[in-house]
């Protein structure tokens, strides 16, 4: 049996998790005004139940990223889908907003390690140069469930005899499927590590301060005022908390956030890139279908349908794309391509108001659709093949970390600039419609550090082995 065929089955497995997982950070999105209007729940925690998840999703990702490193990658794999399950159906067995509030946080945490987990699984399994056309697939079965999320939530909710409970349990049978083909399928060798330490103070001091950030950006202006004590203390602790971490990790003997790695030109740019792209598909995924449905007046089925154009750009230039990596070895490219078209289409996108052409916004989708498929995957391509294996999780987790941390920070700050633009005594279709355009021209200047990010990196080639050739003892001191 050739090598491409026995990876058929385990990648069939990490696909259909990493679907389900990111599929649950989105398919809630129509299904959001139903959800709240039955559970009795308040605007602030409608905003919470979006963001808890991403949360704790973002906090984990380089948790479990760190722990792939040091443990068995399937025995974790299993563990993060255990996490999900529950999470799921907690959630969707939810009585109050508190309690959905509460499962979406053990819901979250999940997401973060199988989305970390499954790049991870296959950076173990394929060199960089052949994961190009792997990254592809990834990067699609991504894309098109973060997209199609919210189309999905629509039939769901405008489906008498299912509802919205659903959005929590149609994941669930599949992400116990994907288990058993996994368990079945995926052979990874597990590396010994003598005298293991986990970072348990790094991990929590980041958790602390990403959480107080996140706190700080989604009830500002809400709550309290942008400019007030409550946004200096949230501030203050925050940024106190991220450089206590910072003098954890230097010290730390298996940090969770290596400096090391993160000093690097390539991960720092990767970085950066990683951040636009993450603001750019969050933001795409919430606040189209809002548009959609509250400007524009079209059903939550509707509204997802007419995402559509969005994930054909994402489907074709991810798998095309992922290809022509695999048989150049070559991603700059790809990266400077993908970036521009990303920015060009927020800017698009940043001319909506209540009126704009259908023709035009679906132009700016595939343009939009088209960036993603090209920049996501290929920015965790690009630092995976600067590292060793034996650092492989922390590395492929730390992108994916700060790739979330965009699309986490991103939505919340997003979402109270556009709740702002509406808070009218009666806010009509005009009102959301200007609101849609000004939060994605701000998308669009954010995206343009990812074309910065990619023009800066240096051309590299992919390299063919699955790691680092040995440096001689002499070399590494």
């Amino acid at each position: 049996m050739s090598a491409g065929r026995r990876l058929l089955a385990p990648l069939s497995g990490l696909l259909l998790v990493l679907f389900v997982a990111t599929l649950s950070s989105t398919v809630i999105s129509t299904a959001l005004p139903e959800m709240l209007g039955r559970l009795h729940g308040s605007p602030v925690q409608l905003t919470w139940v979006v963001t808890v998840a991403l949360l704790t999703a973002t906090a984990s990702t380089p948790i479990w990223g760190k722990l792939a490193d040091l443990y068995s990658k399937k025995t974790l794999i299993h563990a993060a889908v255990a996490v999900f399950v529950v999470g799921s159906l907690a959630a969707g067995l939810s009585q109050s907003a508190g309690f959905l509030i509460a499962a979406r946080a053990v819901q979250g945490a999940g997401v973060g390690g199988l989305q970390a987990l499954a790049q991870i699984a296959i950076a173990a399994m394929i060199p960089p140069r052949e994961r190009g056309r792997y990254s592809g697939y990834l990067s699609s079965t991504t894309a098109l469930s973060t997209i199609g999320g919210p189309l999905l939530g629509g039939l769901l909710v405008d489906t008498s005899w299912l509802g919205w409970r659903w959005c929590f349990f149609i994941g669930i049978p599949v992400a116990v499927a994907a288990l058993v083909v996994l368990q079945a399928t995926l052979r990874i060798p597990v590396v010994p590590r003598e005298r293991v330490r986990i970072d348990y103070l790094g991990a929590l001091t980041m958790t602390a301060g990403v959480g107080l950030l996140l706190v700080w950006v989604s009830f500002a202006g809400d709550a309290f005022a942008w400019w007030s004590w409550p946004s200096a203390a949230l501030v203050t602790g925050a940024l106190g908390l991220l450089a206590l971490t910072g003098w954890v990790e230097a010290r730390a003997p298996e940090p969770i956030l290596p400096l090391r790695i993160l000093r690097q030109r390539t991960t720092a740019l990767a970085i950066l890139g990683s951040l636009a792209a993450g603001t750019a598909m969050y933001g795409a995924a919430v606040f189209l279908t809002q548009y959609f449905q509250l400007a524009r007046g079209f059903s939550p089925t509707a509204a997802g349908l007419l995402t559509i154009p969005m994930m054909a750009g994402i489907l074709v230039t991810s798998l095309v794309g992922g290809r022509l990596v695999s048989r150049t070895g070559q991603v700059k490219p790809f990266l400077v391509t993908g970036a521009i078209l990303l920015t060009a289409g927020l800017g698009l996108l940043g001319l909506t108001g209540a009126r704009t052409s259908l023709v035009l916004m679906g132009v700016a989708m595939v343009a939009v659709g088209a960036g993603i498929g090209l920049t996501m995957q290929n920015f965790v391509l690009v630092v995976q093949n600067t590292v060793p294996l034996r650092d492989i999780g922390t590395a492929s987790s730390t992108i994916a970390f700060f790739r979330s941390l965009g699309g986490t920070i991103g939505v919340s700050v997003l979402g109270a600039i556009y709740a702002r633009r509406i808070d009218t005594p009666a806010a009509d279709d005009i009102a959301y419609g200007n609101a849609t355009g000004t939060v994605f021209l701000i998308s669009a200047a954010v995206a343009v550090l990812g074309i910065v990010a990619a023009v800066s990196l240096r051309p590299v080639s992919l390299r063919t082995s699955l790691d680092l050739p040995q440096e001689p003892q002499s070399a590494r001191g």
